[in-house]
């Protein structure tokens, strides 16, 4: 899929070491309690590749059109173990290269996402969340028209104890009518 400045497409060879870049540096991990090894980035980016294939969409990668940089990802992902929604439930998420920040290609990437969610799967909701603090990613979910649902913040299941700052959630949503942004 093509936007104004960007080419999201499914993984590549070539994209292994910015893959692994993105889930190991301290940046781009400051809100997740956990950095990957190459290992696990390699193992996570294959289960991606592979569920963009079997699903035709998911978290995938967000290729700069002008100069073929890939700069991370953004894409749609279905979620197991959110307490306060149900298994399956459509998400859309995003992680970037801090190279790439302060750019627009999140929003942007996010916004062709959130349209293919609606338009072409017919989805009836999709949700957004993140770390309480994480005021980057927040700030990219009201960009795209997402409103917050503050009855739905909640504590990551998947957070350890070990790490107490980073297990409240906000959650934020869309639905097929809200405007789009």
């Amino acid at each position: 899929m093509r936007t104004e400045r960007l080419i999201l497409r499914n993984w590549e060879e070539r994209d292994r070491d910015l893959f692994h870049r993105i889930n190991s540096d301290e940046r781009v991990m400051e809100f997740f309690p956990m950095r990957r090894t190459r290992a696990e980035s390699d193992d996570l980016m294959d289960r991606l590749a592979q569920g963009i294939e079997q699903n035709g969409f998911g978290l995938a990668a967000v290729e700069i059109a002008q100069t073929g940089q890939v700069a991370g990802f953004a894409g749609l992902n279905i979620t197991t173990g959110i307490p306060v929604t149900e298994d399956g439930t459509i998400e859309i998420g995003w992680r970037i290269a801090p190279e790439f920040w302060g750019k627009g290609y999140v929003s942007e990437a996010a916004r062709r996402w959130r349209d293919v969610g609606f338009d072409d799967l017919g989805l009836d909701r999709i949700i957004s969340f993140a770390v309480a603090d994480n005021h980057r990613s927040t700030a990219v979910m009201r960009r795209i028209g997402m409103t917050e649902r503050p009855d739905l913040a909640f504590d990551h299941p998947k957070v350890p104890g070990s790490h107490p700052l980073l297990k409240r959630h906000v959650l934020y949503e869309m639905l097929p009518a809200d405007p789009r942004l």
